[in-house]
């Protein structure tokens, strides 16, 4: 099904990645990939040991003549984000990765394509086998669940290695360098609702936001993408207030880290304004167009005579208060950089939507690459939602890396950058939470930097890896540990 990985350059990192396209890894339920490592390990005589919490860890000697230099940990997730086009069938679960060659990208068939981060693990991996490679002392960290929460990195036993030069495999841009990231939390709301019936001479509709790009919270949140959730809404609170509009059901968004790419809900409507809430709901899909026509292109909002059976709706003071919270919570950059040109200091996505039995469940996510903005950020949100008379909490969170411009790693990998390449690479921090963040704060004196090949699209369906980079990224891994640092 895949073979089309294995006509990929270069073929040692593909022919991993391949492998890696055929296990169901979705985060939090890693199991199988658990497995995956530990035979592949066994299979390849690899010293290595898994972690309580899943995280492995493969030993691997120096290659001759390298005894003498640093230990240095390759460190890539083993878990990835599961986001599917609605009209595609597919069970995380169990189904392989389809992968699909578009030009020079590879992508997958409707699904996302997990390169993030299965193609840090591949290279690892590849690392590892190909004789070729010369290399001090390696240990090779595979991290559990860092889409979802950073758990396996939180987890990390300092005691279960020795380095101190860390390479985060986990980056999505070729010919950048990281050096820092932010750090960030969670604001988890519930509102409870009662049920109620439906008013006599309403008929249900359904109503669905979809067509939107969706994109990482992180890397994503400057270019102006819409957000299902917050558009919903839009068409929802307006309609409200023009036909007395009753809300049955929202489903909106899915992962906390990824922009809402879809939105859908149930209502009711006074039949005899069924016409012009139609035409209220066109109206508002292109004012949505205009909006957004450079980024969004593909938006499209449709209404339909619902088959529900269902006859009932929220109460009408919980509507008051959902829409009115959902209208007002903020979504995307709060502050940019006062030191780093064009970059994202602080941020916040109005991630999923959900209608549980009894209350709704609304998911955001906050950014920030200073602790007391971030702390802000939350504190905005959760001020919108008490003011909507709900249930507000607030995850730990996970801290930011801040930047080091003394690396010693950071200053070998920008030296076999330029060489190979005849070009400076850019040294940056990135919005997006890294794991570097959690393993620098646990562990002092840390050389940390983090790079990769060029992802696109990354928690979507529209997930794609520039093939070319690859090469790129394989060969500026191999030339930094040709380059360790002596002990």
């Amino acid at each position: 099904m895949n073979e089309v990985v294995l006509k990929l350059k270069p073929e040692n990192v593909w022919k991993e990645f391949q492998g890696i396209m055929g296990v169901p890894r979705p985060s939090k339920r890693e199991e199988k990939m658990v497995a995956y490592l530990e035979k592949w390990a066994k299979d390849h005589k690899v010293e290595y040991k898994k972690e309580p919490c899943g995280n492995i860890i493969m030993t691997v000697p120096a290659t001759k003549g390298m005894e003498n230099r640093q230990t240095v940990i390759l460190q890539a997730h083993m878990d990835m984000v599961c986001e599917k086009n609605g009209d595609k069938k597919h069970d995380f679960d169990k189904d392989p990765i389809e992968a699909v060659l578009k030009g020079e990208w590879l992508h997958a068939n409707g699904t996302t394509l997990g390169a993030d981060d299965g193609i840090g693990v591949a290279a690892a991996l590849a690392v590892i086998t190909d004789k070729n490679v010369k290399h001090g002392p390696l240990e090779c960290i595979f991290t559990v669940d860092e889409e979802t929460g950073l758990t396996g990195a939180e987890k990390l036993d300092p005691k279960d290695f020795t380095g101190r030069i860390l390479l985060n495999l986990d980056s999505e841009d070729e010919g950048e360098i990281f050096i820092g990231c932010a750090g960030g939390m969670d604001t988890i709301v519930k509102i409870f609702y009662k049920l109620e019936n439906a008013p006599e001479g309403y008929i249900p509709y359904d109503i669905k936001v979809s067509g939107l790009k969706g994109g990482h919270s992180g890397d994503d949140i400057n270019k102006n993408l819409a957000n299902a959730n917050k558009l919903l809404t839009r068409i929802l609170w307006q309609a409200t207030n023009d036909y007395d509009l009753r809300i049955y059901d929202i489903q909106g968004g899915n992962l906390r880290n990824a922009i809402a790419r879809e939105a859908t809900a149930v209502v009711f409507i006074p039949k005899d304004c069924a016409k012009k809430f139609e035409a209220m709901v066109k109206k508002f899909e292109k004012s949505f167009k205009n909006e957004y026509q450079v980024t969004e292109p593909g938006i499209t909002v449709k209404a339909k005579k619902s088959e529900t059976t269902a006859d009932v709706v929220i109460d009408e003071m919980t509507q008051f208060d959902l829409l009115n919270g959902l209208l007002t919570c903020p979504h995307g950059v709060i502050e940019w950089s006062q030191t780093v040109p064009n970059f994202v200091e602080t941020s916040t996505n109005l991630a999923s939507v959900k209608k549980k039995e009894g209350y709704f469940f609304i998911q955001t996510s906050q950014r920030s690459s200073i602790e007391s903005a971030k702390e802000y950020a939350a504190a905005m949100v959760e001020a919108c939602f008490n003011l909507a008379n709900a249930e507000v909490k607030h995850t730990d969170g996970y801290p930011g890396w801040t930047p080091n411009p003394n690396s010693a790693i950071c200053a070998i990998a920008e030296k076999v950058y330029k060489k190979r390449f005849g070009k400076d690479p850019k040294v940056k921090a990135i919005h997006a939470g890294l794991e570097c963040g959690l393993i620098g704060d646990k562990i002092a004196g840390m050389d940390m930097i983090s790079f990769g090949p060029t992802l696109r699209g990354v928690h979507s369906p529209d997930e794609r890896i520039e093939i070319k980079t690859v090469q790129m990224f394989w060969d500026l891994l191999c030339d930094i540990l040709l380059e360790a640092p002596k002990k």
